[in-house]
C-alpha cells in the first residue's frame, strides 16, 4: 500500500514496481495529489499487467454481456490484442475459443 510522505513535497512510495518518476510526471502533468497520482498509475500497472488469456477472457466475458455474438468478439480481440502497448501474440480464433472455454 501507500506509504506516507516524509514530508510536504515529497512523493509517495508506492507498490512494489511502480516507479516513482512516473508519478511524479503524472503529478506534474495533471496537479494531481501525490496519493491520488500514485492511486492511478498503480491501477494503470495493474491493468497492463494482465497476461493475453487473462485479457481474452475478461474481454470476452465483457463483449458477451453486452450480447455481441462471437463471431464478432473474435474480430474485435484480435484487434484489441495489437493495440495493447506490448502486443499480444497473434492467436487464431480457435485459440481464442480454447482460451476463453479452455
Amino acid at each position: 500500500m501507500l506509504a506516507n510522505p516524509v514530508g510536504a513535497g515529497m512523493i509517495v512510495r508506492v507498490n512494489d514496481g511502480v516507479p516513482t518518476e512516473l508519478v511524479r510526471y503524472v503529478v506534474a502533468s495533471t496537479g494531481l495529489p501525490e496519493r491520488v497520482a500514485a492511486r492511478v498509475v498503480a491501477d494503470i500497472v495493474g491493468y497492463f499487467d494482465e497476461t493475453a488469456e487473462q485479457f481474452v477472457r475478461r474481454r470476452h466475458a465483457e463483449l458477451q454481456a453486452r450480447e455481441m455474438r462471437n463471431a464478432e468478439i473474435w474480430r474485435r480481440l484480435d484487434i484489441e490484442l495489437g493495440e495493447r502497448p506490448v502486443a499480444a501474440p497473434s492467436f487464431t480464433e480457435r485459440q481464442l475459443r480454447r482460451i476463453v472455454y479452455g
